[in-house]
């Protein structure tokens, strides 16, 4: 620790009233003369490949410069001619710091050499520069240490890496299950989803479908479905909810894997389980699919999370309905089943073009009751509750029959191990558009071996998070051009210099000049309505932004296409510190249709820096 020479001064001054002062090192030899520049110059916190442009200065509370501003400015100044730069005070800190900002950035050498200007000043007591701090991506939520599943380096998925890009927004995943019960830690992330049970009884709502997903319970008594002994409601849709994406860094609860995602859930189970025809009809309408006398889903899901299975093999139903939703774009995560045998055994396990998941245990191996074989895909965390805390914590309702209050429980299955993975595809389709095939190919890819044992099959491995979203390509459909340009509303055709020239067709350009604000740690939509075109977008769509906003860096800047694809425009990036985003991109946008609903979606990674979309247009 290094003091200022005032601070050093007062101790000993302190000590000698007192009637001693010992200085000592070592074995008691007295110390050399301070150096009067080491120490005061903290370069810490510099990196190579990084630039700073301002720093902060603190004065020998002795001297004018300390609170006089006039003086700081002269002391300030004198030290930028010196360098070759031009210094300027921004403003005095609480701390009674002087910010000061320099005319151009500096590379990690310059800032060491402007910061010993300022040590070798008898009048300074110590310069730091003014670097950029940001939330961690550990959450802050209570109950998040006791997540294993998320973060143990042997068993869980790896998380915490992939949360520092990635986080699911924009994307939409359903949880086709027993609905979801009303929770603090979930409700932000939840859109309006759907009862597709058709059986009043079952249902416990005496209407069968309708437009409310809540869960009313799947509790029953001993003798009914089947069962000698009776049992308490599970609230599995909602246990399920919060593992893909119950609200995180809300200094409360659990987190979830893609907590920027949005859940719909999709009711099919209540009282003794569920039937095929409400679970196809369901798989249908959650992405994007018309079941007669429905409404239509109005916001359809990128990936589907079925925690949900039953013996025998896949039949035309269900593989009918899981072909649909995969036609539309939408990835289905499936369990494999609680059985200790051959998924093949189990549908929808043994369902193709679905992504089987098995789970694993505290250990990681493959958990006891785990099925397995050549279908599975992948593993993923599904604790065993018989030891306490080695089970997969999330949100719960406390009711036994009908809901309570809510609150937080341990589980342990496939169901368990399911909405992690399909979590994860929400973190890969937040990062890039991908076809289901492509998805699932990334997520197999991704994967690390089991630390434990695994017989009869685990798919590709355990699933990780940070190696997933680490291994995806960079987005290369958009470019940027060299300088921003401003279109106008219309380019109307220049008239022809001779009776042979043809004039160049009228550009159709669309604008949308509303100011949207970008919340902190958040993201937002700006729409524009594209009609009058035929047939799909070009090529070279001109995709013209102006984003005002402080520290671009924070900033992942993303163009959806009306049916949801997704171009990244420009990524988030903690080194770049200049402020807007004013350009022209150049998007291949050629296989979407040019009508419909096109969305600039701006994300703010980080905190500390807010700003608002200023306009934004689309040339084709």
């Amino acid at each position: 620790m290094t003091y200022s020479r005032a601070a050093l001064a007062a101790a000993a001054a302190l000590a000698t009233a007192a009637g001693t002062l010992v200085l000592a090192t070592g074995a008691g030899a007295a110390p050399p003369p301070e150096d009067p520049g080491r120490g005061r110059a903290n370069d810490s916190a510099v990196e190579q490949g990084q630039t700073y442009d301002r720093f902060i200065v603190q004065f020998d509370p002795t001297t004018r410069a300390a609170s006089d501003d006039g003086a700081a400015r002269a002391e300030i100044e004198q030290v930028g001619s010196s360098s070759g730069h031009k210094l300027s005070l921004t403003r005095r800190l609480s701390t009674a710091g002087a910010l000061l900002e320099v005319d151009a950035a500096l590379d990690a050498d310059k800032a060491r050499k402007l910061m010993a200007k300022f040590a070798e000043r008898t009048g300074v007591d110590f310069v730091e520069p003014d670097v950029r701090m940001y939330a961690t991506s550990t959450p802050n939520d209570t109950s998040y240490p006791q997540q294993w599943h998320y973060s143990n380096p042997l068993a869980g998925m790896n998380l915490p890496a992939a949360w520092d890009t990635a986080d699911g927004t924009g994307v939409t995943v359903a949880v086709v299950d027993t609905g979801i019960t009303s929770h603090s830690d979930l409700a932000a992330n939840v859109l309006p989803g759907y009862d597709f049970i058709t059986s009043a009884t079952a249902a416990r709502d005496g209407n069968g479908r309708d437009a409310d997903a809540a869960d009313l319970g799947d509790w029953y008594t001993a003798g009914e479905c089947g069962q000698p002994a009776g049992s308490n409601s599970s609230w599995h849709g909602t246990h399920v909810s919060g593992t893909i994406a119950a609200v995180t860094n809300n200094a409360a609860g659990v987190s979830g894997v893609a907590y920027g995602a949005k859940i719909v859930p999709v009711r099919v189970l209540g009282k003794c389980g569920g039937t095929l025809a409400d679970i196809a009809d369901a798989i249908t309408w959650a992405s994007g699919g018309t079941v007669t006398g429905v409404p239509a889903n109005a916001n359809p899901a990128k990936v589907i999370n079925m925690s949900l299975g039953g013996s025998g093999a896949c039949g035309a139903t269900y593989q009918n309905a899981i072909n649909g939703a995969v036609s539309r774009g939408t990835t289905v995560v499936v369990a494999a089943g609680n059985s200790n045998a051959d998924a093949a055994a189990y549908q929808p396990a043994s369902c193709t073009s679905t992504v089987v998941v098995a789970a694993g245990d505290f250990e990681g191996n493959r958990a006891s009751y785990s099925n397995y074989g050549a279908i599975v895909d992948l593993t993923a965390p599904g604790g065993e509750t018989n030891v306490a805390g080695h089970g997969v914590l999330s949100t719960l309702n406390t009711g036994t029959t009908s809901p309570a209050a809510e609150g937080y429980a341990w589980y342990q299955g496939t169901s368990m191990a399911t909405p992690h993975v399909a979590g994860l595809a929400a973190l890969v389709l937040g990062e890039r558009a991908m076809t289901p095939a492509q998805v699932e190919s990334a997520l197999k890819s991704g994967t690390r071996p089991l630390p434990g044992t695994c017989t009869g099959g685990c798919g590709a491995g355990l699933a990780d998070a940070a190696k997933t979203i680490g291994a995806l390509a960079p987005a290369p459909s958009a470019t940027p051009s060299p300088s921003a340009s401003v279109t106008p509303s219309a380019s109307p055709a220049p008239s022809p210099t001779s009776a042979s020239s043809t004039p160049p067709p009228a550009l159709n350009v669309f604008t949308n000049g509303t100011d949207v604000a970008i919340p902190d740690r958040s993201s937002v939509d700006s729409l524009i309505s594209v009609t009058g075109r035929t047939g799909n977008a070009p090529s070279t769509l001109k995709v013209d932004v102006t984003v005002r906003h402080t520290f671009r860096g924070d900033l992942q800047v993303d163009l959806v296409a009306p049916d949801g694809s997704l171009y990244r425009l420009k990524s988030a990036s903690a080194s770049d510190s200049a402020d807007d985003v004013v350009g022209t991109y150049t998007v291949n946008a050629s296989t979407e249709v040019a009508n419909g609903t096109w969305r600039l979606r701006v994300a703010d990674r980080y905190s500390g820096d807010t700003g608002y979309i200023d306009s934004w247009g689309l040339t084709f």
